[in-house]
């Protein structure tokens, strides 16, 4: 005979382990929730991975398509450029880093041809002579003048052969005391890059900021021309060339707007003016920006190509993204 005792523990043993039960399960359900929270969330930022590097891959397809268009463009001009009379939408592309905005697809691209020659030629820059471009050209974009002394004093003294630095620049002696130390080159800078090595220059000076412009658009190591041609030279470049005043700047880039500079007295030049000159140098920078659908940011290339006759080219510069 079982005792009433016996039955009240026996209901509660079974209460017991029906409620034991019951918080597994909800463990078990709630462990399984996070599961599939978390796999959800995987799922979802894998989608949104591969969607953003469909997209990035696309815009980098169309910049890809930009440079090869501006060649295609490069070629079309050096075989066209001296015709008197070419029919509309057939006209030869500028090279004063004008855009140039195409259509293909969802997606489209812009480009801007530069010729090298509207550039200061670090390599080519003499002392007492061209160095006066880039010495306006640093005072013009705000550069203090004792700065500019040591930047350009500098560049000369780390492509030169001796070991003697000009009054502002510096040889190994300096070089060889930083932290972390190095010899001057003694040779032509092989990218614009390493004028970061020079003494005096900066990542501001060199790469700009939102309050000033840098100048590594405005110098070339490929021109091997200390003279600047005005049909390509951009504003700030034009500005520092000795004899060219604010009035002279705008109309040659007034002129350039509806037509090419044949002659530099055409556009109010002097006669006399130094380190001016008009037609390529077959040495070119693109910049490419491939754009998909509303995207308010592209994927940019920069390539620098030489034009070696009818259909020849050679990449000498190509950085992706740039």
């Amino acid at each position: 005979m079982i005792k009433q005792s016996d039955k009240g523990k026996n209901k509660k043993a079974a209460t017991a382990e029906k409620g034991i039960a019951l918080l597994m399960t909800l463990w078990v359900l709630t462990i399984m929730m996070v599961l599939v929270l978390s796999f959800s969330y995987m799922t979802k930022t894998e989608t949104y991975a591969t969607l953003s590097f469909k997209e990035g891959m696309e815009k980098k397809f169309l910049a890809e398509a930009g440079i090869e268009r501006g060649i295609l463009e490069l070629f079309y001009r050096n075989a066209n450029k001296n015709q008197a009379i070419l029919l509309e939408g057939h006209e030869v592309w500028r090279i004063d880093g004008r855009l140039y905005k195409d259509l293909m697809g969802e997606g489209e691209f812009s480009v801007g041809i530069t010729d090298e020659s509207g550039k200061i030629d670090i390599n080519a820059m003499t002392d007492g002579g061209s160095d006066i471009i880039l010495r306006n050209l640093l005072k013009n974009l705000g550069v203090q003048e004792e700065e500019t002394n040591t930047i350009v004093d500098s560049i000369l003294d780390w492509k030169d052969a001796d070991d003697a630095h000009h009054l502002s620049g510096a040889e190994d002696e300096y070089y060889m005391s930083l932290p972390n130390p190095y010899k001057a080159k003694n040779a032509n800078f092989d990218t614009l890059e390493e004028l970061l090595l020079v003494k005096g220059m900066t990542s501001e000076i060199l790469y700009g900021s939102e309050e000033k412009k840098g100048i590594i658009n405005l110098l070339t190591i490929y021109s091997n021309k200390i003279q600047i041609n005005i049909n390509a030279a951009l504003k700030e470049v034009l500005m520092a060339i000795p004899g060219i005043t604010p009035e002279i700047a705008d109309s040659i880039i007034s002129f350039r707007e509806h037509d090419e500079i044949k002659n530099a007295a055409e556009v109010g030049i002097p006669p006399g003016i130094k380190y001016v000159t008009l037609g390529d140098s077959y040495t070119y920078t693109i910049d490419s920006s491939g754009i998909k659908g509303n995207a308010k940011t592209g994927f940019k290339i920069r390539a620098t190509v030489k034009i070696e006759g009818v259909n020849n080219y050679r990449y000498l510069y190509y950085k992706s993204p740039a």
